[in-house]
């Protein structure tokens, strides 16, 4: 698609999103994926070292404002420099340091914010990772087998330190079980045997449940940052937590995704402040 197609689009999808509106909100990502934004500078010049995006907090949130298009550049009446950038590499800019992206601040309903959760998204690849807000819970389901096999296979994979478990409901997708992976070594060797470990043992689970797995040291996933905070360990091979009867934090309950601001926080309708 041109880079003119997909800045029609980008405008086309932002007055369809709306809450609620989750498939909205996930096309507007693919076409920011494909296409490109107008940085507005702060300070300085495209290309130079002391070159500053603008900035602005929602709901406790950075996001770096920009705009959709020349049109879009000249209605927002901004008379300092910019810079056009794809929206793939903005969002591989941005996300790093946990700033979101606001487009079309100027615009009437204050335009539409995307998190730095959701950039980390556009930048990875928007089927790599499950879309936000996530809604992350303990598990309910009850899967006894499957997890006493993943616990002794997990015994005799030398890498592998302790293991946690969620269930994260996606806001566009199905459900799934999520095991947290916290290792000793990230070497290649040692993924390719917890690889090995998690396809020995997702045999016994009922068909039909999708299981994934997650690095617990991913500083940015949301549902690694949520297991760290309110899970612990099902296995844990220095022993200091439960065994596989393990359940909840005390108090833990459910939570939207880390790194999501509230749902109203990206959808139009939100003032800058």
């Amino acid at each position: 698609m041109s880079a003119g197609g997909d800045r029609e689009q980008i405008e086309q999808l932002l007055p369809q999103v709306t809450p609620g509106r989750y498939d909205a909100y996930e096309a507007l990502l693919r076409a920011l994926a494909d296409g490109q934004v107008w940085m507005l500078l702060w300070h300085g010049h495209p290309g130079a070292p002391d070159a500053q995006y603008g900035n602005m907090e929602v709901d406790g949130y950075g996001y770096a404002p920009c705009v959709t298009s020349a049109q879009e550049l000249a209605a927002s009446g901004w008379n300092r420099a910019h810079e056009v950038v794809g929206g793939r590499e903005i969002a591989a800019s941005l996300f790093p340091d946990r700033w979101g992206l606001w487009l079309n601040p100027h615009a009437p309903g204050g335009g539409v914010g995307i998190p730095w959760a959701d950039l980390r998204r556009v930048a990875s690849g928007l089927d790599r990772l499950p879309a936000g807000p996530l809604r992350i819970t303990e598990p309910a389901v009850e899967i006894p087998q499957f997890y006493a096999l993943l616990t002794q296979n997990a015994h005799h994979t030398p890498a592998v330190r302790a293991l946690r478990r969620a269930w994260v409901q996606p806001s566009v997708g199905v459900p799934y079980l999520a095991i947290g992976l916290e290792l000793y070594d990230n070497g290649p060797q040692a993924v390719e045997s917890v690889r090995r470990m998690m396809g020995q043992s997702v045999g016994v689970v009922p068909e039909g449940l999708p299981v994934s797995t997650v690095a617990l040291s991913d500083e940015y996933d949301p549902v690694a940052l949520w297991m760290r905070a309110n899970s612990r360990p099902f296995f844990d091979r220095e022993g200091y937590a439960a065994g596989p009867g393990a359940g909840a934090v005390p108090g833990a309950g459910p939570a939207s995704g880390y790194g999501y601001p509230p749902p109203h926080g990206m959808l139009p309708g939100a003032a800058p402040r």
